[in-house]
This record gives C-alpha cells, structure tokens and sequence, in this order.
C-alpha cells in the first residue's frame, strides 16, 4: 500500500473511515480499502485483491460516496443524481424529500426548475399568482442547510433554468449579492438558437411553460452579455449548451437531458444515476512516455469495479434504482494530468499538452467501451439498451450506457496527492484548510518554472482548449473551471463562454479570481496557494 499524505489521513479521518457509537475510528485507511474492494469484487477473490491493489496503490480512486459508504448498512454509493421538478407543489415537495434522502446519503443533486410557471403567472387552484422558479430553489437551498449530508460532506445541488424561461433575468441575477443560494451551483440553459441569435444580433422569444406560448422578447446578446457580467462579478451563472448535451445523449428515447449534476460534468435523465471514479495519471508514467499498458490494465479493471458498483448499491428511493439498474450509467474519469505533465517535462498551456490529453481520454474512452462491451457478453446489455445510440451504432450489445466523465475529484485527489481532475496546478506551494480549519502543507511543486503553468498564468482560451480536448472523447461532461485573473474583464468571460461553444464544450464555468467574498483556491500574502476543503 503505498504512503499517504498528512492531509489523505486528515481527510480519511474525519470523513471517510468508520466509527463506532461514540464516534470513534474503528478502521486504518488499509481495511478501508479492503471494505470497499470486498463490496465491489461481488464475492470474486481475484476482483477483490485487484481492485484493492488499484485503491491502496493510489492508481484508481472511486467517488467519495464508495468510499465513505461500501460494506456499511447505508450502502448508498452514487454521487451524483439528477430529479424532475414538475410544475405542481405536490411535484416540488416529493423532489424535495427526495433530494434530502439523496444529500442525507452522500450523494449531489442537480435540477432543471425550467417547467415551473414563471413569478406573477396564474394558479387556478387557489385563483392565486405563482412565486416562480427561485422561490423554490429558495426553499430547496434552506433544506440542504439542514440536512447537510450527515455532517460529512457539505450538501450541493445545481440548479438549471432554461434561457426561454420568462424569469431567466431574475434567475441570472439570483446569486448577485453573495449570500442567496449558497448550497447551489447555477447555470443557464442556453440553446443553438439563442447563441446564433448572440452571433446575429437577434431578438429571441421567452416561453411561458405552463401554456407553451410566447411570453416577450429579449435581445440574445444582452442576455449574453448579463451573464457574462454576473459570472465575472460573482462565478455565477455558468452556462449549459443543452443541444450539445442532448447530440451526445446516448438514450434518446427516454427523453432529453435537462440538468446535471452539482458540478456540471454528468448530465442526466430524470431520476438517473452514475458512479464516478478516476484514474491517477501520476502514477501511469514510464521512462518519459505514458505506460500505455498499465494505463489499460487499470482502464479495464476500473470499468468493472464500477459496473459492479451498481448491483451492490442502496438506491435512495425506488425511482432511482429502476432507472440506474436500466441504465447502468458509469463515468471513469482521470486525475493527476498537471501532476503527469511536469513529470514528462511538457507546459500544460502548449499544443503538445492539448494533443497528449485527448490521446489519453481517446484511449480510455475506446478501452473502457470495450471493456464494457466484453461485460455485456458475459453479464448482458443495459436493459434499455434497445433503441440506444449504441444499437443504432450496429453493437450487438453494451453493459453501460456511458462510460467516461472527467470529474472534478476534490476530495480524491487530495487523498491520492495529486492535482485534481484535468485542473492546472494552482500555485507551487499549496497549504490546504481541511474540516474545522485545519492547515496542511501539500507537496511542493518543483520544476523549471517555464515548465510550470499555474492556473492564474494560463490565458483563459487554454483552459477551454484543454476542457474540449478532453470532451471530444468522453461520454458525459467534463469538469474544468476557466480560471481568470482578477484583472480579468467582462469581454474576456465573453470570450471564454463563445469559444467553449464553438468548441463543442457541454457547458463550462468561469471564476475570475477573488470574486466571491470565500472561495476553495487563494493565494496568501506569501505567495502560497491556499485551498478550503
């Protein structure tokens, strides 16, 4: 097993290893290991000591949930779930207790409120006036405050409103003074036919979701350019380019996708699940080259430890288990890119950096399909595999409905002590604020400082560059924040939504530095990077 860092332990320890009825640790982060390698393994001994192998060596790291609930009587082990919002109370309130069951669980949830009759609109029941869409994230937000996932990871959501919605500048201007909707993510649902309207110039219409008829008009780039504003002053909106979702949705059938999950990288179907897990890249290099061979060794093992994830799991509510067990959607991602990069001497903002990540997510994402494909000839397809994408593709079966998401891996990386997800590294040195305000030292990055680009020394276009390079072969989304300098400026947020777009990003998140009163990432005074998990 290899070593942990000072920070992994602090982290396993408050977070992830069992306790007893006083609350004292009763596993080492080895048995923790063994837990979840023994849920996942099925009863199979050669599954257990590798998939334990890949885990304790740091290789493979599965989501937070897995960790934290395997083998225990939760069981619960998805992190990230999608629920509908229909447009009756009776609807908002049962999604309400679904989301607290799925937050009390360890899990993310993410909400489209686009069907929701917009503030002012009738309602003929009580011959009363509608409090539209964000009275009710209102209300939602106030919940996750209460149920704050069992006091061990701090309950997220996102939150999706449609650009056609009549309410969408209200919506855009929700998180303006810092405060309202602290336990959302938001992010604009925006079109094909509302960017080409930004392109020209154009007015688009406003649709109210209760009658289906128009309900005003508004000029596309004005929209636009509010967003763009907002994002720059606060982080919020980011925005979702649901046609481009929908092109990669590989179950047409079943409907379209209208959110995601609480980072925005795995959009989903109405009451769907995933499991997450990543690859650490760190550790899949040779003598100054990647090893291929070991990198498909753990691709493979790792798309069945997650396609196995799904039979052992709890489901929160029955809804989700019937649609999860139908799908059998998993999402294996990387982590430890930057960390791989500097390894092999090459900048991360350089072509080559841009050619290496998608021939890595190329490779993965075409293992992992094949692996996927295997499994289903020996265990069967998904069961709504007919009609699927992949049936249209001429595959006589597949286990997974998806295969691939890059994962922002917070928490995970940090145990692995690498840099998170396909993220830049933030600053050399880095002191992380860990639960109770707790200050770790994180391993000093050295190298040649024109081989190191941090994430404020990166020109923004890179940062999108990198996120496409890595979407054009993944399944689902992919996580990447745009990080900008303070001095950053509005058209430069601008320029970073229209070049995700045109690039074929499924949506995107722009931070421009210090604009939000807290934020995981900062520089102190002397020069380190700061970072509050």
């Amino acid at each position: 097993m290899s070593s942990l860092s000072p920070s992994a332990r602090v982290v396993l320890e408050k977070r992830y290893l069992r306790r007893d009825g006083s609350n004292r640790i009763i596993e080492s982060p080895e048995e923790m290991f063994k837990r979840v390698a023994k849920c996942a393994s099925l009863g199979d001994p050669s599954l257990k000591s590798e998939f334990f192998r890949i885990m304790s060596d740091l290789i493979f790291l599965p989501n937070s949930p897995t960790l934290m609930n395997a083998g225990t009587d939760l069981g619960q082990l998805s992190a990230c779930f999608v629920l509908p919002v229909e447009d009756s109370l009776a609807s908002i309130f049962e999604t309400l207790k679904d989301m607290a069951l799925i937050q009390q669980s360890g899990g993310g949830t993410g909400f489209s409120f686009s069907k929701l009759r917009p503030k002012g609109d009738l309602v003929r029941s009580t011959h009363g006036v509608a409090s539209g869409p964000i009275s009710f994230m209102t209300i939602y937000n106030a919940s996750t405050d209460v149920v704050k996932q069992g006091g061990r990871r701090r309950g997220a959501n996102m939150g999706i409103l449609s650009v056609n919605h009549p309410d969408i500048l209200e919506f855009i201007h929700a998180k303006e003074k810092g405060e309202a909707l602290s336990n959302f993510n938001i992010s604009v649902s925006v079109t094909d036919e509302f960017m080409e309207a930004c392109e020209k110039d154009r007015n688009y219409s406003l649709i109210n979701p209760r009658t289906g008829e128009a309900a005003g008009k508004l000029k596309a780039r004005k929209v636009f350019g509010l967003i763009s504003k907002l994002a720059w002053q606060t982080g919020d909106p980011g925005m979702i380019f649901i046609d481009e979702i929908n092109r990669g949705n590989t179950l047409p059938g079943l409907g379209r996708m209208e959110a995601t999950n609480p980072c925005g990288e795995q959009p989903l179907l109405p009451y769907d699940s995933c499991n997450l897990g990543s690859i650490n890249l760190a550790r899949m290099t040779g003598q100054d080259d990647i090893d291929w061979e070991k990198l498909r060794a753990t691709v493979r093992l790792a798309v069945e430890f997650l396609d196995n994830i799904i039979d052992v799991n709890r489901f929160p509510i029955p809804e989700i288990e019937k649609m999860t067990r139908a799908n059998r959607k998993i999402g294996l991602g990387v982590m430890g890119f930057a960390d791989m990069l500097i390894g092999l001497g090459i900048r991360y903002d350089s072509e080559q950096a841009l050619d290496l990540g998608e021939k890595i997510m190329r490779f993965i994402n075409e293992e992992g399909r094949r692996r996927s494909i295997e499994l289903a000839e020996s265990k069967g397809s998904f069961p709504n595999f007919k009609g699927s994408k992949w049936e249209a593709s001429g595959l006589k079966g597949m286990r997974n409905a998806t295969v691939t998401t890059i994962a922002p891996t917070g928490t995970i990386s940090l145990i692995a002590d690498c840099s998170s997800g396909i993220e830049p590294i933030f600053a050399p040195k880095t002191i992380k604020k860990v639960l109770g305000g707790i200050k770790l030292p994180i391993k000093e990055i050295k190298a040649d400082r024109k081989l190191l680009a941090t994430a404020l020394d990166i020109a923004p276009a890179w940062h999108v560059r990198m996120q496409a390079a890595f979407q054009k072969h993944c399944d689902n989304g992919v996580s990447k924040t745009i990080n900008l300098p303070n001095s950053a400026t509005v058209k430069d947020v601008e320029a970073a939504y229209l070049l995700a777009y045109k690039l074929k990003c499924k949506g995107t998140t722009v931070y421009r530095y210090g604009s939000k009163k807290e934020q995981v990432l900062y520089v102190e005074d002397s020069g380190e990077a700061c970072c509050s998990l």
